[in-house]
């Protein structure tokens, strides 16, 4: 019986990720900031696939929810095999139009979270030869928008470099560039989804059992979707400059309004 430990586990990419790993005989340690939530959650995955389930209220924005967290990490005699970093928001709003309070915010839980949560359970796992890390990013590291696309790009460059640097220690590395999914993520940030066309949307579910086939493979970046692959192939070879102009405008048609 291995043990997973998911940030954010109440709500959509999260919640994905705790459904599968329960049906597929994982012990889970549930990580957000609604310990109500959180305890509905533990009791219903429990009763459904009979495994054991920890819950741990923590804010990730806070230096004492990352070191509750971390602590758990590190425990050897109760080993986590699997971190999802998946914890994060949005911020409605132009850069200079969000609070500096709120930018900082985002930055605590998308970066400084993800590095010493990462770096506790990367620590524990390279001991006992084995383990597991999948760090939340999106395709919007890959495009020149604003501070939330700026510090997914940080995870997804972090993860692929502290991936390379374990390699050969049993510890795997894995950033998850997911686009635009159904979830509460958009609803929480007070942002509209109605001119997102169809066709752009993914299914949680679906996303997180291509992204663990992804990390089973050895894979240290997924996109898990032929739609979205195909659409960061032309970022690719697209001119940085042009991009910028390209990425704000589809912000505008298809982002917060």
């Amino acid at each position: 019986m291995t043990t997973s430990l998911i940030t954010g586990s109440t709500a959509g990419i999260g919640a994905a990720f705790a459904r599968r790993l329960a049906a597929d005989g994982h012990d889970l340690v549930l990580v957000a900031r609604d310990t109500k939530r959180l305890r509905e959650q533990a009791t219903e995955l429990h009763d459904r696939h009979g495994i054991e389930v920890e819950v741990l209220t923590a804010d990730l924005s806070e230096d004492k929810g990352i070191e509750a967290v971390a602590d758990r990490l590190g425990d050897r005699r109760n080993p986590v095999d699997l971190l999802i970093n998946n914890a994060g928001f949005g911020n409605k709003g132009r850069y200079l139009d969000v609070a500096m309070a709120d930018e900082l915010r985002m930055l605590k839980v998308h970066c400084e979270a993800v590095l010493r949560l990462t770096s506790a359970a990367a620590e524990a796992m390279r001991e006992r030869g084995r383990g597991g890390v999948v760090n939340v990013a999106s395709v919007a590291a890959f495009v020149p928008r604003g501070t939330y696309g700026a510090s997914k790009a940080w995870v997804v460059q972090f993860t692929q470099g502290a991936a390379k640097d374990l390699a050969g220690s049993g510890v795997r590395l894995m950033a998850l560039c997911p686009g635009f999914v159904r979830t509460e993520f958009h609803q929480r940030a007070g942002m509209g989804t109605d001119n997102i066309p169809g066709w752009m949307w993914l299914d949680a579910d679906k996303l997180v059992a291509a992204a663990l086939a992804d990390l089973a493979r050895g894979k240290t970046l997924s996109i898990p979707d032929p739609r979205y692959k195909a659409l960061m192939g032309l970022v690719k070879v697209t001119p940085r400059g042009l991009l910028g102009g390209i990425s704000s405008r589809t912000g505008r048609k298809y982002g917060p309004q």
